[in-house]
């Protein structure tokens, strides 16, 4: 299996957690795109792309839905700033498994893709061991990566 290595300095990650938490309000799901590059064999995320910035009605319906439009702008905002998207992250009310809608309609469908999912709505503490980490294996196929393996698959420390 790959070892799938992402870096997320620790000031972006919380200061992107502590924002989806803001944008959901604990009232409904939020999410966001993280950008960045590949170095040295891992992924380092740089940027958060928030879904309402791309689409100001992607929360409309209590969970977090993007159309076409929304990724055009997005390839854009990569395109324009060297960057890929290293992985999506989004909240959930509760647990941090992926529901049906999630399992089918996943927001990169490229193999190798990483979903994140932040339970309580992004309400801290954050610990890696309770975020859902999956990822795409294409077909809608996904490899459950949650639990104690996501520490060492996910890195949001101030090292690289």
């Amino acid at each position: 299996m790959d070892r799938i290595k992402i870096v997320i300095p620790r000031a972006i990650w919380l200061a992107g957690l502590a924002e989806l938490h803001r944008r959901g309000g604990e009232r409904h799901e939020s999410g966001a795109f993280l950008l960045g590059k590949s170095e040295k064999g891992k992924r380092v995320a740089s940027h958060w792309v928030f879904y309402d910035e791309l689409d100001p009605d992607a929360y409309s319906t209590g969970v977090c839905v993007l159309y076409g439009e929304s990724f055009d702008r997005l390839w854009s905002i990569c395109r324009k700033a060297g960057l890929a998207v290293i992985a999506d992250v989004h909240t959930h009310p509760g647990s941090p498994a992926q529901s049906h809608s999630d399992r089918t309609n996943p927001m990169v469908s490229t193999s190798g893709h990483i979903a994140l999912i932040v339970p309580n709505f992004a309400r801290g503490p954050h610990w890696r061991h309770q975020l859902g980490m999956y990822r795409y294996e294409g077909d809608h196929q996904w490899t459950n990566l949650s639990g104690w393996s996501a520490r060492g698959l996910l890195k949001t420390g101030t090292f690289r």
